[in-house]
Formats: structure tokens, sequence, C-alpha cells
């Protein structure tokens, strides 16, 4: 069996399947690799020459070659090349710079593989459910490329359960086996379906559509494929192509459709606007203006003041205006009440907090953890709400009985600082992300599915650089049962240190985080 590779990177991989394109000529074959090798350096993406290998004629059953009933039978021998014409195909490949996969319909091709060398081995759809040839390709060591043509969901199931029990490096391929596919056939939501069911596995798109159509190609793109598979070949006088496969010139605008979409595509994550847009919906804006006089001391009333069009600069917008707004300087009617001569109310704690729900409850919804209505939420900020991004973690209390449960969530950057429960055990299972946990000095990193135990008395603390979610489910939970390494922590109350409400705490936020602010210092 060949060493296992340690990690193979699947991601942004195009697979390009020359199969019988070949027509049984090395000539013609090493035309269809210096074609698309010169596409793949154009473009500088990551692609592979894709060949298929069955061990003919034995392949072949003895009665099917000399009367053949099949009507793949006749393509199969009439295109067959030797291994040595093979050698010199793969040989072309690698000068070419591109990676080189290999699908074995037999056992003794498998062999083939990887005595060969090839860098990744590909389960065609037709073999995906023959137990026999799969067990084979797994003891490869190769990394892996399945696709799932004509599976029903429990069979694909079958293929992944099978392939992860060997220890297998592989990626799955969505593909629909009609040549060539219609657009309603092509099904490119199970794209997403197998990345939330598989969230381990790069996920392609094999794709057999008129090689003409782009737009399946970039809305796999969008809905998540990171691999894309499609056969090639070279036209000429003598040699047509089938309706499947695509000139080099045609995936030269196949991976330039790919390259639009990832431009429109863009960031997954939302970031900061472009100055351009922000410049222009700012434009567009209301400014505020005095409706009467306002003198200087005063405190502004909704109804002393109107929004009007344009916004100008440097003054209060229709969206920074609030109720106990001072003007510190005489306004007169119909005038721009300018923020430098303002002083505007703040709650930096209210907003600390506020922002912080919004990152929590993504959080949630990454890891699919539904909450009901009735729930009790602690903020922890043991140096106070405005260092809460530091150090502070939040806490839903889902039951508290004889046994208890809570979801903690801990923004990116948040550390819980050292303690121990006086009567409390616990344990933390780890649901999205990951957490880097020290016990009496040891320290541990736990991801999604890692579970750990602390029993009470013993010192812990925890963090997190990616943001987590984990449960902990524990005896039940009393109140004061913790004590902190800091005295510090230890001389404050309850309230000072944590800021507990119903549910999110919508109407109750601003009375309890004044009942939580910190004495003056000393």
């Amino acid at each position: 069996m060949a060493e296992k590779i340690a990690s193979f990177d699947f991601r942004n991989l195009f697979v390009l399947d020359v199969a019988n394109n070949h027509q049984g000529s090395v000539e013609h074959g090493l035309a269809i690799i210096d074609g698309c090798a010169k596409v793949v350096a154009k473009h500088g993406v990551r692609a592979g020459m894709k060949f298929q290998f069955r061990d003919l004629p034995e392949f072949v059953h003895m009665d099917e070659r000399a009367h053949p009933t099949n009507k793949h039978v006749p393509r199969f021998l009439s295109t067959m090349l030797s291994w040595d014409s093979f050698a010199e195909l793969l040989a072309a490949t690698k000068r070419n710079g591109l990676l080189s996969i290999c699908t074995p319909f037999d056992e003794a091709s498998v062999d083939r593989i990887v005595a060969m060398g090839f860098d990744v081995v590909k389960v065609a759809s037709c073999s995906a459910r023959d137990w026999p040839l799969l067990d084979k390709v797994a003891s490869s060591g190769l990394p892996i490329i399945a696709s799932t043509g004509g599976l029903l969901q429990t069979e694909v199931d079958d293929l992944v359960s099978f392939l992860s029990h060997r220890g297998c490096e592989f990626a799955l391929m969505h593909c629909v086996s009609i040549y060539p596919t219609p657009a309603e056939d092509c099904n490119l939501g199970n794209i997403a379906e197998f990345r939330a069911r598989y969230p381990k596995r790069i996920i392609g798109w094999s794709t057999h559509e008129v090689p003409s159509e782009t737009a399946p190609v970039m809305i796999a793109a969008a809905l998540g494929a990171e691999m894309f598979e499609r056969h090639v070949g070279v036209a000429t006088d003598t040699i047509k192509l089938n309706a499947y496969s695509s000139t080099p010139e045609q995936v030269d605008n196949w991976i330039q459709a790919w390259k639009a979409a990832r431009v429109l595509i863009g960031d997954r994550k939302r970031g900061a606007p472009n100055p351009i847009e922000r410049t222009s919906i700012d434009e567009l804006k209301r400014g505020v203006f005095a409706k009467t006089a306002i003198e200087p001391g005063e405190i502004i009333r909704a109804d002393q003041i109107y929004f009007a069009f344009p916004y100008r600069p440097g003054q209060l917008s229709s969206g920074e205006w609030r109720e106990g707004i001072v003007s510190n300087a005489a306004i007169a009617p119909d005038a721009p009440l300018q923020l430098a001569t303002l002083t505007v109310p703040g709650d930096p704690d209210i907003k600390v907090i506020k922002n912080a729900v919004h990152e929590v409850k993504a959080l949630l919804a990454y890891a699919h953890v539904p909450l009901s209505h009735e729930f009790t939420t602690e903020y922890s900020h043991h140096y106070g709400v405005s260092n809460f991004r530091k150090v502070g973690a939040v806490l839903i209390s889902v039951i508290n009985r004889d046994y208890a449960k809570k979801i903690l969530v801990q923004l990116p950057g948040q550390l819980h600082p050292w303690h121990f429960h006086k009567l409390k055990e616990e344990t933390f299972i780890v649901l999205w992300g990951e957490m880097t946990i020290e016990l009496d000095q040891r320290r541990k990193v736990l991801q999604p599915g890692d579970t750990l135990t602390v029993l009470p008395g013993v010192w812990h603390r925890f963090w997190t650089d990616t943001g987590c979610v984990f449960e902990e489910i524990s005896t039940t939970a009393f109140p004061n049962d913790s004590t902190y390494r800091d005295p510090e922590i230890n001389k404050l109350t309850s309230a000072q240190r944590k800021t507990v409400v119903d549910h999110w705490g919508r109407f109750q936020l601003i009375d309890q985080l004044r009942a939580a602010e910190l004495p003056a210092a000393d």
C-alpha cells in the first residue's frame, strides 16, 4: 500500500477529464494536454489532467469483445492505449505542471495508478457503489475525489461513511450523469446541501452540461463548490467532440466565468463598505435642522427640530438624532445642528453590550443552536463593561435544577479569568469554534465535539481566538459559587461583575448596567 499523503488541498482545483477523447492516439492525447495546459497557465489556476484506466481487454467480458451488446464496449476497445502510451501522457502532464488524476474501473487499474505515481485517484459515479473496487481505492493511500451522479442520498451517506471509516483523504463531487445535462436536471442546490451535511468535506461540481453554458459554474461557485470537473478534448477534421466535452477555448471561457463569479461573490463575511459606496449613500441622507431658535445650554426637544435633505458636512444626521442632546451655542431657525456645537449623550456600556448581543446571536446561528423564549442571560464583565470584549463571556441559562445546562458564548479574543467553583461540577462540550482551557496550569485546546469535565475546587480559565459556542452541563448552579484568583474580582458584588437579564434583556439592560457600575477608584 502506498504511503498516505499527509494533506492534500482540493480547493479551487479544476479536473480536466480526457476520458476516451484521446481516441486511442498518443499524439491526439498530447494535443489535448498541451491545449489545456496553455489555458491553465493563462489563468494561473490549479488543475489536473484526468485519465481513465480499464485493464483492457480483460475488463470486458470475452463474449462482449466479439459480439458487443453494450454501447460502451466498442468505444472502450477502439480507443485502447498501451500502458506505455499512458506513461507518455502522464509524463507530458507533469512536464506542464499539471496534477495527474486517474479514474480506475477495476482493481488492476488501481495498482497501475499507484505504480505510475499519479497524484489523485478519482471514483466515478458508476463505481460509487462498487464496494470491492472502493476497498481497493481506499487502500491506495492516495487522495480521492468521489463523484455522486445517480446516487440516492442514503447511498452518498454510505460512500462518505465508507471512505471516512478507512481514514481516506477525500472530497465529494455533486454530479449529474446525464450527457449532456439539461438545466432542469443540474440540481445545483445539492452543493449547498452537501456542504451542510458534510461540513468537513470539500464539495465540487462535476459538470456535463453543454460546454457553451457558463452559468452553472458561476452558480456552483456561489453555492460553495470549491472543485470543478469537466470533459475535455480537441476537435479535428476527422474527430468530432461529443456534446458535453469542451475544447481548450471553451475551457478558457469556463474558467473565466468561474473567475467572474469569484469577483461577484467577493467576501462571504460582510466587511467595511467601499469608500465610494459609503460616500454615495451619505450623499442621500438627511440632516437635522432647527425648527425654532435654540439657546446655549438648552436640551433640544423633538418639537424644536426637523429633518431635511441634503445633509451638510459636519451636521448631525437624522440617524444620529436622539433625545437629550444639549446645544452649546445659539442656533437660529432653519440652521443646521453642527456636531461641533453639541453635546450628544452616550451610554458606552449599553453600546458595548448591544453590539455584543448581535455577534452572540450570529455565533449561535453559525452553531445551529436554537433557543426558546424562556432563558436568562448573564453578561460577565469581571473588569467592567468597557473591558467586556477582552475579559468576559455570555452565559445563557437554559435549565437549573438538580442538573443544569448553560450555553456559553465567547467572542473572538475574549478570556474568562482564573476561578474555581466550590460546589459545581461542570462538563464543557464545544459546539462551534475553538476554545483553549487551562486547568491547574495544564492547557488543552478543544474543538467541536470535544468534552472536558472540571471538578469542584479546580482552578481553570478559558479563552478563544476564533469565537466559541459551547455547552456547560453541570450540577446545580448556585449564586456566589465562584472564587477568583484575582482578589480584586472577589471584592466585587455579583451585580458589579455580571449583568443578568431575562431573555436578551431588551427592557432591563439599562437598569441592570447601572447596578453594575464599579465604585470609584480611591
